[in-house]
């Protein structure tokens, strides 16, 4: 019989800006399908991706985040900012390595980042999270986090599908 995974106390998780050098703690995470699987980018299968990825993809981003423990990337979060008139409302995205889910990881990372971005934009207004309905872990990291469901969305997006 498995113990179930022991809760990481929300002083060791930290989210700050991708680093090139997190590489080869990002493909440990962004090479697994079971992590990338919701996600709308497709699953790093090398060390060269990843580099180019992070280089080219997560640090130039405004608000994308490594979720850190220890210093050591274990997965994302990132707020998608809408442009124009609806600069008002952004999207919340994150991922966390299988080894940390149920572990309470995303929804320290996600409270800091809420925390964080309302600084960062004071004119935001609107922060939504989308998430597949079958992706029970990840409605409840948006509920302990005080996000409230608004609704279903038929064929609104198709991932990897």
């Amino acid at each position: 019989m498995n113990d179930p995974p022991m809760e990481i106390h929300p002083s060791k998780i930290a989210i700050r800006p991708f680093k090139i050098t997190d590489v080869d703690d990002f493909i440990l995470w962004a090479g697994d399908d079971q992590v990338t699987r919701n996600l709308m980018w497709e699953t790093i299968t090398s060390r060269e991706e990843a580099a180019a990825y992070i280089q080219d993809v997560c640090i130039p981003h405004p608000w994308r985040r490594s979720i850190c423990t220890d210093d050591r990337s274990i997965g994302f979060v990132s707020i998608f900012r809408e442009s124009g008139g609806d600069r008002h409302r952004a999207y919340l995205g994150y991922a966390v390595s299988r080894e940390y889910w149920n572990r309470g990881v995303a929804t320290v990372a996600v409270k800091l980042a809420v925390n964080q971005v309302f600084k960062d934009y004071p004119d935001l207004v609107r922060l939504q999270g989308f998430v597949d309905v079958e992706n029970e872990a990840s409605q409840r990291v948006l509920d302990k986090c005080g996000f409230v469901k608004e609704g279903l969305l038929r064929k609104h997006s198709n991932v990897k599908g």
